[in-house]
């Protein structure tokens, strides 16, 4: 068995579509899942739309008629017949999505947000399916949410395994070509849940793992696993193997190729992982499994944008000790904070946190009752692992640096 996984620039247009099916016939497609996001942008349409429905009702329908003349524009280019049975099962999908707007009575943003997010990546699925199935790549459509159970932490759910394993054992058919979504799952009350942004990488470890798949390959628009993210930084470089340990450092960090949850499961029954071109399937790309740390031996390079840097001191010089660190940690959890660093001194503490679920404000004021605080919005989180000396001077080079903290391996560096 082996398990593919697609992301929404693989599936941004008909042409995305026809080039997958180009890799599976590559490829092959015998004992595989394919794992499908949502099209293009479609993840960051819906969470317009969710805005809408929270801010701006006026805007509400205008936001969804984006999202459906999007997929319609796809479907008229696959599909020569407006006839076809998939017309009519995408326009039951939205449908669905209306009609969960007309009846919600839930005022809990993250509740609302994962029930209508996940229509990107059951639209996505059906629309790639129907054109498999037509160009002679027989496959069966699987809800993916019947078989990967999480609690009903919204936005961010934690898997069950026990369940989940039950689930995709005793119901998977591992004969056929199965296409199915990622980034989704649901509660004990079948209600949709999500694995967090970028979840379907991890929706490919969970299956791969309790289907003890021989491989999962990540097929992405960039070579494979590259040292920085040609976006922000020049000169990026493949990297040909890297060690889990090693992927598991970067995914921490926030390099944008690998889920930071991706690599648990497949390490722990050493199933590798490998990224590779859906424009060029035929290169080897980036293997991640058991071996050398990393090869070739470079620094690698992750920016994190839009951080938010909070630095304390006691109101009275007191120490900042495990009573008051113990304190601040809870405040943190209370608030949904994700914490990338920590740096403290006898009368100081500082934190660079990713307010995800915008409790910036409340989180300040709460902090602001026992400690003196000075925040810094929209600063950004560079990591460099493997650094050296002209690593550090040519990231620093213009930038107002605000936090310095070095590791053996690592360096992060909050800037401006």
């Amino acid at each position: 068995m082996q398990v593919y996984k697609f992301g929404g620039a693989s599936v941004k247009d008909a042409e995305g579509v026809k080039n997958l099916a180009h890799v599976l016939k590559t490829t092959g497609y015998d004992n595989l899942v394919v794992v499908i996001s949502a099209m293009g942008k479609t993840t960051n349409a819906l969470e317009i739309v969710i805005k809408n429905y929270f801010d701006n009702k006026a805007e509400l329908q205008s936001a969804i008629h984006d999202v459906i003349k999007y997929h319609n524009e796809i479907l008229l280019e696959l599909f020569n017949n407006e006839q076809h049975v998939v017309f009519n099962a995408v326009k039951k999908l939205f449908d669905e999505l209306s009609l969960f707007f007309k009846h919600n009575k839930s005022p809990d943003y993250n509740f609302v947000y994962d029930q209508i997010i996940g229509y990107g990546e059951l639209i996505s699925t059906t629309i790639v399916s129907h054109y498999l199935n037509d160009i002679g790549i027989s496959n069966t459509w699987l809800d993916i949410r019947d078989f990967i159970k999480t609690d009903n932490y919204y936005r961010r759910g934690n898997v069950d395994w026990e369940q989940t394993q039950d689930l995709i054992s005793s119901n998977f058919n591992t004969t056929r070509l199965n296409i199915t979504q990622g980034f989704l799952g649901s509660d004990a009350n079948n209600f949709t849940t999500t694995l967090g942004r970028e979840g379907s990488d991890y929706t490919a470890a969970i299956l791969a793992y309790c289907l003890n798949a021989k491989d999962v390959t990540i097929w992405k628009d960039v070579p494979g696993v590259l040292n920085a993210d040609p976006r922000y930084f020049e000169n990026a470089q493949l990297l040909n193997q890297i060690s889990y340990r090693e992927a598991i450092e970067l995914a921490f960090y926030g390099a944008s190729v690998i889920h930071p949850k991706t690599l648990q499961p497949l390490q722990r029954k050493e199933i590798p992982l490998l990224v590779k071109s859906f424009l060029n399937p035929s290169n080897s790309g980036t293997t991640v499994g058991k071996g050398k740390l990393i090869e070739p031996e470079v620094p690698c390079f992750i920016v994190k944008k839009n951080q938010t840097l909070i630095s304390l001191s006691s109101l009275d010089f007191s120490y900042i000790v495990e009573e008051n660190i113990s304190e601040i940690f809870n405040l943190l959890h209370l608030y949904k904070m994700k914490v990338d660093v920590i740096q403290n001194s006898a009368i100081s503490f500082s934190v660079c946190i990713d307010n995800l679920y915008n409790n910036l404000d409340k989180l300040l004021q709460h902090l602001k009752a026992k400690f003196k605080v000075t925040s810094y919005d929209n600063v950004s989180l560079y990591t460099i692992r493997h650094y050296n000396d002209e690593a550090i001077d040519n990231l620093e080079k213009g930038k107002t640096v605000l936090l310095k903290q070095l590791t053996p391996h690592t360096i992060q560096i909050v800037t401006t």
